[in-house]
This record gives structure tokens, sequence and C-alpha cells, in this order.
């Protein structure tokens, strides 16, 4: 039996007798970090022994935490501070709607007795947003953080560099922003992040214990750089605010373009305290094949001596000369198209894991349905909400199990989408679908059983501010406007 509100579904629940009685009296206490977050979501007091208490120690599994709500207090172990959040953000959902609002005013809350042992299918558990086709200031991409940690994600790719902008300040080339961030989809100018600006949205991340992972997209996808430095490619480029791809290309034979990526290599590594660094490696379309292969080859192997463990999508699995360890992350579609299983398999036989994002069904900016006022469709689309739902990761790809898949991500590319209401209102409800099919069981997991819980969440979004889209397929609730 799974709570009727908790997204993703936890791996047990029995319930208990009574309820809880949480007030603006009630306190917090335990682990540090955890116990102030939590305090200050509903405006509690923090001591060191609370009615409410996160405990280190006592996890069932790997990543996972024990919640227990009696009458007297209410208990979350874990192992790890990290765990002990994934539990705080059930709790939350046990609450009633109206502790989701901005500034939550506490009532009388009854929180009924139960016994949560949880833990992860999946170590990473990611969203990605793509910043280089529009860009998202520092406020925004914070409050993507709190939209994705109510839902235990752990990882934020950000897409940090396209054709269209170069987002992301690097001091040894200083006109890839000078120059390469101007531009965007559509016009209307760009942005970029300074070193500040990236330092604070990894602190902030961290402070929900979701790790960012910068992607430096290379060797297409490569038009603004080119634009800023045009030894950088064979071919001049002006910016660009369009959106096909496919048709730029850094200069594979030009030593310039290696020192350039061992300094974005270095730089970025050096503001990045997580262990992954992207370098995409997709749709090089104007790069030949042994033009390809050779970039791989030598950029990867400059990469990683930067200390990072490195992350590719999966066309750059035609390399067999990558990094070991090298994870690749799967962008087809659940059918896989031609070359893209082995591609993909290349990453295990060089000592790798895989993430997978299929596009059919991971990809948010895909529409809804043929009516989405924003959106896309080229992946098969439209994807609706069932759909997101009523795949498995280990089902995709023949010979891949679930020990060597590293997660699931769920990206959103931003062609379309220019405001960070847009961006919610296609990233959910389909991000709770793939955050619970990275967390929880596979066995069991029906869609029927997932709309009630969805409904639920879907009020919690509403006290919370954060615009959904409405999909038919789930009865939602009315919503109530805070008073």
């Amino acid at each position: 039996m799974t709570m009727a509100t908790v997204i993703p579904a936890p791996v047990s629940r029995v319930s208990g007798e009574g309820d809880f009685s949480l007030t603006a009296a009630t306190t917090v206490g335990g682990e540090p970090a955890v116990a102030s977050y939590f305090a200050g979501l509903l405006g509690l007091g923090v001591g060191a022994v609370g009615e409410i208490q996160f405990t280190l120690g006592g996890a069932p599994a790997p990543g996972g935490y024990t919640l227990v709500v009696a009458p007297e207090g209410i208990r979350v172990e874990a192992d790890d501070a990290a765990a002990l959040f994934a539990g705080a953000q059930t709790l939350r959902q046990l609450l009633p709607p109206a502790a989701f609002a901005p500034v939550p005013r506490l009532g009388h809350w009854l929180v009924p007795a139960t016994r949560i042992e949880d833990f992860p299918r999946f170590a990473y558990r990611g969203a990605m947003l793509d910043v280089a086709r529009h860009f998202f200031p520092v406020d925004a991409v914070k409050r993507y953080i709190d939209d994705i940690a109510i839902l235990k994600l752990n990882y934020l790719h950000l897409h940090l560099t396209d054709d269209q902008g170069w987002r992301i300040a690097i001091d040894s080339w200083p006109e890839l922003t000078g120059v390469g961030a101007v531009t965007q989809v559509g016009g209307g100018g760009g942005g970029w992040y300074g070193k500040d600006d990236y330092r604070e949205i990894v602190r902030y991340a961290a402070s929900r214990f979701i790790t960012v992972v910068p992607e430096i997209d290379l060797p297409g996808h490569t038009n603004a750089a080119i634009a800023a430095y045009p030894t950088l490619g064979d071919v001049p480029a002006r910016p660009y605010e369009g959106i096909e791809v496919g048709f730029s290309s850094l200069a594979i034979r030009s030593e310039s373009t290696y020192r350039f990526v061992d300094d974005v290599v270095r730089e970025l590594a050096e503001l990045t305290p997580g262990p992954y660094l992207h370098i995409g490696g997709d749709e090089s379309l104007a790069t030949s094949d042994d033009d390809f292969l050779a970039f791989i080859a030598r950029a990867t192997e400059i990469a990683a001596r930067h200390g990072k463990t490195l992350i590719g999508w999966h066309e750059m699995g035609r390399s067999a000369e990558l990094p070991s360890g090298t994870i690749g992350q799967y962008w087809g579609f659940t059918t896989p198209q031609e070359g893209a299983a082995e591609q993909t398999l290349s990453f295990i036989n060089q000592g790798g894991r895989v993430i997978m994002s299929p596009a059919d069904v991971a990809y948010l900016d895909i529409k809804y349905d043929q009516d989405s006022p924003v959106g896309l469709l080229w992946a098969n689309g439209p994807t609706p909400l069932p759909d997101a739902y009523n795949w498995d990761p280990a089902e995709i790809i023949p010979g891949i199990e679930d020990h060597q898949l590293l997660g699931v991500e769920a990206p959103v590319w931003t062609e379309t989408i220019a405001t960070i209401g847009e961006l919610e209102w296609l990233a959910f409800p389909r991000l709770a679908a793939i955050a619970e099919i990275a967390w929880s069981r596979r066995a069991g997991r029906q869609f029927a059983e997932f709309a009630p819980r969805l409904a639920q969440l879907g009020a919690r979004w509403d006290a919370a501010g954060i615009g959904f889209s409405r999909v038919p397929e789930v009865h939602w609730l009315e919503k109530v406007d805070s008073p």
C-alpha cells in the first residue's frame, strides 16, 4: 500500500493508530541542515530535540530512510543527510496542501500515524534544463531546483552552451559571453552566468541536496562559440536565433580547438564540486565520421585530466577510445533507432554506465497534445502523461540491466519556452511520472494507481503557485485559493 499523497511511491507503508498534531508550537530537531530546511518551510522552531526529529542512522537500504509518524512525534532516520532530505519530502506530502504555500499559515494539522521504509531504485535521478536556447536567470533556476526537490530528484543537468548562446563566463576566453551570449531563440537578447552566479546556483542546489552537472556541448552545437572566436571553426559563423540543429562544428584539426577545450573544462571543473561534467557529442552532423572520432578521443582525454567523470550523449559511444567509466546518456526512442543501442552499449563495454532519457517519453518539451500552446512534436509527439509513466529504463535496450544504469533524467529543451511559467507548465505533471520511474520499484507500477496520488500532489502544486498542465487523464482536485 502506498501513501495517497506521496510521489514517488515509497517502497512500503504500514498505517498506525492515531495522529500527530502539528501546530505553530511544534519544534524540529536533529541533523542541522535538514532540520533547518524543514523548519524553515513551515516557520517552525529548531532545537536540539524536537517533536519532529531527523536522525542519522537506521536506513533500510543505501540512499533510503525510515519515517515514523506517531501521536507523540515524528521521526525520520537515514544514514546521511541527503537521504534524510528525501524523507523530509515525503513528510511534506503527508501534510495538507496549505503546507506548500510560500508562507504557510499553520493551523491544527493532523498527520496520520504511519511507518514508511523507502529507498531509491537508481542513484541518479535528474532533470535537465536548457538555458542556451532561452536564457533563464539565477532566480528562475533556483525556483526549478525547489520544484524538482519535491520529487526527490538529486541532479540538475544544465545545458549551458549551444548554437544560440554561450551561458557561462570563461575568463581565458572572454568573448564567449561578450559575443556568444547576446542572442537566444527568436531574439530579445540573451544572457549568461558570471562565475559568482554559477557558484550561487551550485550552492543553492546543494542546499536541496541536488548536484549540478554542467554541459558544454562539443563538437557540434557550437555556433555561438565560433561566432565569438572564428578560429574555432572552419566555417565562419554569425549569431544565431533559429532552432535548426546539426550545422555547426569546431575545427577538428586545429590546435586552437584543443586549447579551448582544455581551458573551458578546466575553469568549469574548478567551479563544479560535483563528480560529473557533460561534454555533449550529439547531432554532430557537420562533422565527418573520421573527424568526430578523432575529436572525441582527444577531447575526452583532455577533459578527463581535470578530475571529473565525463558524460556524453549516446552518439559519443561511436568512439572506442573513451576514458574508462565515461557515462552515456541515451536520448533515442523507446524503440531504439539504427545504431543507438550499439552506441549506448559501448559505454558499458568501456567500463561506464548509462543514464536513460528516451526522447519520446522523457523529454518534457514535447507537447502534451496537439493543442499545447508551447512545446515541440518531433519525438513521436505529442507525449501524453500515461506515455511518460508507462515505460521502464531497463526495457529499452536489450542487454542493459538495472546495475548498469546510473539512473534516469528528464530533459527540457527551451526552443519554445521563455519563462519559468512555461517551463513549469510543460514539466509538470510529467516530471512526477519520470521521478517515480527513477525512484520507485517497477513491480506493481500502474497508471490507475498513480493518477489519484498525482491529483493530491496537484493540490499541493496549486498551493505552492506551481503552474502545471491539468491533463485530462487525471481527476484533478478543485483549486482552492489560499486564505
